[in-house]
């Protein structure tokens, strides 16, 4: 290898490597960024949708819109629930399969997470846990879960619909796997409680 070559070679990493280093450090802090900006304009677009206003987008090239409000008290979390289960609008959020019931309406609302942002904490769920279902005119469905179940891909009885009001949440199986995707899903199954009249 030449001398010249090699000064070319050295000015070429004390540059190139410094630069690349500080382009990934900026790409993780705008993703991280983003995030952040997300949920703030999905908070916002929930509470407009809640004043009574239809299919409020968080921003205005969003192809999704807020429909629900899931929470889960045991384990304190609060999830935005999404029109439709599309690649872009799962991104931001667990979102409602567009051909099941809408949330609070009779039938199987299903919705579906990414095991590994959103729809995390379904794997600490147990049988009997309180989920709660903010719906779009202000009125909040109780459910408990009654089943957790892995299941093939290919089983699409979860998602159809059902004489009882259901609360179907699937994500992806097994959660901590490299690749994501996999024939697996987890299954929570929680059936609707009907209010107590005293």
């Amino acid at each position: 290898m030449s001398v010249r070559f090699k000064k070319i070679f050295i000015v070429c990493l004390l540059v190139v490597l410094p630069l690349s280093g500080v382009w990934q450090t900026g790409l993780g802090a705008w993703i991280h960024t983003k995030a952040i900006v997300a949920q703030t304009l999905l908070e916002t677009a929930w509470t407009e949708t809640l004043k009574g206003h239809k299919e409020v987008k968080p921003w205005p090239w969003a192809d999704t819109w807020p429909v629900s409000r899931l929470t889960v008290p045991r384990l304190d979390i609060s999830r935005i629930v999404l029109a439709g289960a599309s690649g872009e609008s799962l991104a931001f959020g667990p979102g409602l399969l567009f051909t099941t019931a809408d949330p609070g309406t009779p039938g199987n609302t299903v919705i579906a997470g990414h095991r590994d942002t959103h729809f995390r904490f379904l794997r600490y769920l147990e049988k009997n846990d309180l989920i709660l279902l903010q719906t779009a005119n202000n009125t909040t469905q109780s459910y408990r879960v009654k089943e957790l179940i892995i299941i093939n891909e290919t089983q699409m009885n979860y998602i159809e619909d059902t004489q009882e009001d259901t609360l179907t949440l699937i994500t992806c199986y097994p959660f901590d796997a490299v690749i994501p995707g996999g024939p697996l899903r987890y299954v929570v199954i929680a059936k609707r409680q009907l209010p107590v009249s005293i």
